[in-house]
């Protein structure tokens, strides 16, 4: 074995950063936790004030609002420690984190109503103010989240946070891959050192060799005080992995393994145990059997309000398309719903034909083949609008991936990579890809795969207040009109 300073590890170390305004990652919690705080105490003495003005016309504070707010700050604050939300590692990646903060404030008001109503003092607080409060921190508490989340992650690039010693122990090249491939000082670690082990060679002495380079590795790692050790060796060496455990398990830091190459291209893998049994878990579904659930109810009571209320608009359009050209009013054809479970979906006939084959020309803009009611219809989605009922009977979601006809399925599972992966979800009547412009006609193969990626991308990053902008924007950007016809 060859041990190493870190000065040999070559360009892929960063430059140390001295000086007066270096921060321990150890005081980082306290100062995320005051930061949440004086964020939620500022946003209600605000709001209270100006609903006090806009209510009272009096630019005044009643007695409850210290009171409001030192109960809202240590609520969230203490929501927030509970869901270990004050660790560095959750301040890295913006991702995830204007949710994150969501959810916490709701519960933090969830939990105010509750003990304000048990401990029978709800009337001495506005109701009014404490919903404007709840609405306004809404937007308030994620760009705060976003803010410190950024700056954090920016202070930490540049080496300001006094972040965890890690030493390096494995073979050269997994070792300078894991370096190159992870840049662990922009994950809050500092490398101290590292020890490259020698490809193991078969023989008698083998195992009192590797036992000799472990002990000098050790050492030099009880000497650079660090705080956790990485092997970076290949997880089919299973005996030099448990050689190397053994060797650093005197010591008083944290042992990782480093992951192999293949974790890269999963977002979150995350140790699953059950009972005596632990795995590696590289994907989850995409939702949860709650936010299934949850997604389930709002598809069911917003297709059948939106369906009462659309009801004679949807006269009018049957009428003019039996007006307009001979053929039913409704077309159906084959399409791919969650798991690739075949359904009928159900649109407003727009065209002359009504095609549901293993052959299906996909119409271009300008096809003759559209009718003139069914061209208004396209230009303004309005042929998509009998997919409530698919919705209402489970087939669909009112936000997912646009389904396609079986033909097309085909053709495009053998050309674009993971294509039936977008079948993770039930399809919609508008997703991702439609309010970002990517409907219409697919002539090319570029333009399915980029309409792909972000169904893929809608898959990975889904959320309950997405479904809500991909709605709102399906309305009112035009955008999601772009390519009609």
């Amino acid at each position: 074995m060859a041990d190493t300073s870190i000065e040999n590890l070559g360009d892929v170390r960063p430059t140390r950063i001295e000086g007066p305004f270096r921060t321990s990652r150890h005081w980082l919690g306290p100062l995320m936790a005051a930061f949440d705080g004086a964020v939620v105490v500022a946003l209600v003495y605000a709001v209270c004030a100006i609903y006090a003005l806009a209510v009272y016309d009096s630019f005044g504070l009643n007695r409850g609002t210290p009171e409001l707010a030192g109960m809202l700050a240590a609520v969230f604050v203490f929501v927030n420690l509970m869901r270990g939300r004050y660790q560095l590692s959750n301040y890295l990646s913006v991702k995830g984190q204007g949710s994150a903060a969501i959810a916490a404030w709701t519960i933090t008001l969830l939990a105010l109503v509750v003990f304000l109503f048990l401990a029978k003092i709800a009337d001495q607080y506005s109701r009014g103010a404490i919903a404007a409060v709840y609405l306004v921190g809404i937007p308030v508490i994620a760009g705060s989240r976003s803010l410190l989340v950024r700056t954090v992650a920016a202070i930490s690039r540049s080496g300001r946070i006094t972040a965890e010693r890690i030493f390096l122990i494995g073979h050269e090249a997994q070792v300078m891959s894991f370096v190159e491939r992870h840049k662990p000082w922009h994950l809050g670690a500092t490398i101290v050192d590292a020890a490259f082990l020698k490809a193991p060679v078969p023989g008698r002495d083998a195992r009192a060799k590797l036992a000799a380079d472990l002990a000098a590795a050790a050492s030099i790692c009880r000497g650079k005080r660090a705080d956790a050790v990485f092997i970076a060796v290949p997880w089919s060496e299973q005996e030099t992995i448990e050689a190397c455990i053994d060797a650093f398990m005197t010591l008083p830091v944290a042992i990782h393994l480093a992951p192999e190459k293949v974790m890269d291209r999963f977002a979150q893998p995350h140790i699953v145990s059950t009972g005596s049994l632990s795995s590696l878990r590289l994907t989850r579904p995409p939702l949860t059997t709650t936010e299934i659930a949850a997604k389930r109810l709002f598809d069911l009571v917003a297709a059948c309000g939106a369906l009462l209320l659309l009801l004679p608009l949807f006269v009018a359009i049957a009428a003019l398309i039996r007006l307009d050209s001979p053929g039913p009013v409704l077309f159906r054809q084959r399409r791919h719903g969650f798991n690739q479970q075949a359904f009928r979906i159900f649109k407003f006939r727009s065209m002359t034909t009504t095609e549901d084959g293993q052959v299906i020309r996909q119409a271009t803009r300008n096809d003759p083949r559209i009718t003139r009611v069914g061209r208004f219809l396209r230009r303004y989605n309005l042929d998509e609008l009998p997919q409530l009922l698919n919705v209402i009977t489970g087939d669909m979601s009112l936000v997912g991936p646009r389904p396609h006809a079986l033909a097309h399925d085909r053709e495009f599972e053998r050309k674009i990579a993971l294509y039936a992966r977008r079948h993770n979800v039930k399809p919609g009547i508008t997703g991702w890809a439609q309010v970002n412009g990517l409907r219409g006609e697919t002539d090319t193969d570029e333009k399915m795969a980029a309409r792909v990626a972000c169904d893929h991308w809608y898959i990975d990053n889904w959320s309950f207040s997405l479904d809500m902008a991909i709605l709102f924007r399906t309305v009112f950007s035009p955008k999601a009109f772009r390519n009609a016809g």
